[in-house]
């Protein structure tokens, strides 16, 4: 049975046993949205995260898993929570630096090598200092900060082997700064479009270019409107189960300590899942003709080493340092 059915498994035997069939029986209900398709690593975590916060609470907390921007897109979700509806969503953490600036340091770019060194950090007390500062200034509830999406990669129609293969190319992005300098730094131009418009773009030529992760590109269906992916790996996409803190604080303590210690655990089976089937996918999309290139990333690191400065982020890149030992 493939893990997806095995969570729709748990999940109608959650709803029977529980009688979540309706969730009005709820104490609270969240509705977590993503961007993403369901089988996609994120998707899957999420799916499972539901199933389990509703066995772990007898029923008392109900998740409902949105797919596909079902909620509207990841800014539009963000908005609907710190308005004070019952809504969460997967964000890059770069997407709050907007509240908290030292939030930005997830997403800057050559910073973390692994998976293991960004979780590590998620869960240190200087980061957690500030999802406090978050809810605080934003009404924003981090419950973990440690599902990867993976290393961020250029989509583009013609072949790069440098910087200057990418000026004047407009390439989407998120409309974070840490992801437009990056871009800009990289040597294209960035266009921050929402992710659910970037096949569409991509086919009419309103942007030349995107980048992405590997399991995005495949569950986008991106190598259907692009010719080259580059491996330049120049963000790891790290990002948060984010919900309204309003909707958080209706949650009895009890509850609340449960959702957040499954929201880690779940985190870590999403990324899992994330190492594991991203192999698999740019295997898919070199097999659909999509050329896959390895780069010489000295000229892109010197070229976005001004960056943490521009941003004022050193002193964070310090503390992610001296967090991991470095």
């Amino acid at each position: 049975m493939s893990i997806s059915k095995k969570v729709a498994v748990i999940a109608a035997a959650a709803a029977c046993v529980f009688g979540l069939g309706s969730a009005s029986m709820a104490e609270t209900t969240l509705r977590i949205g993503t961007v993403l398709a369901p089988d996609d690593p994120m998707g899957q975590g999420l799916d499972k995260f539901a199933a389990e916060v509703a066995e772990a609470t007898g029923g008392e907390v109900v998740v409902e898993v949105f797919h596909n921007s079902q909620l509207g897109d990841t800014t539009e979700m963000l908005d609907q929570a710190r308005a004070g509806a019952a809504v969460g969503t997967v964000t890059d953490v770069a997407r709050l630096s907007e509240f908290v600036p030292s939030l930005a340091i997830m997403s800057a770019p050559f910073l973390f090598d692994a998976y293991e060194d960004a979780d590590k950090f998620a869960l240190s007390d200087a980061y957690l200092s500030w999802g406090d500062e978050l809810a605080d200034k934003a009404g924003l509830v981090m419950l973990a900060s440690n599902w990867y999406q993976g290393a961020r990669h250029a989509l583009t129609q013609k072949p790069v082997s440098g910087p200057e293969d990418l000026a004047g190319v407009r390439m989407r992005t998120i409309g974070a700064p840490i992801w437009i300098e990056t871009i800009r730094a990289m040597g294209a131009e960035p266009t921050p479009i929402p992710w659910g418009e970037v096949y569409s773009a991509l086919q009419l030529g309103t942007i030349d270019a995107a980048e992405a992760q590997p399991t995005a590109i495949k569950g986008a269906k991106l190598y259907e409107v692009i010719k080259n992916v580059t491996l330049t790996g120049h963000i790891q996409l790290v990002t948060a189960l984010v919900i309204s803190a309003e909707a958080w604080n209706q949650i009895l303590p009890e509850n609340q300590a449960i959702v957040r210690d499954l929201a880690v655990q779940n985190g870590r089976y999403a990324s899992g899942l994330t190492n594991e089937l991203g192999v698999e996918a740019m295997k898919f999309v070199a097999d659909q003709g999509v050329a896959i290139s390895e780069v010489d990333l000295a000229p892109f690191k010197r070229n976005v080493a001004p960056v943490y400065e521009m941003l004022n982020l050193t002193a964070e890149a310090a503390l992610v340092k001296e967090v991991l030992g470095e």
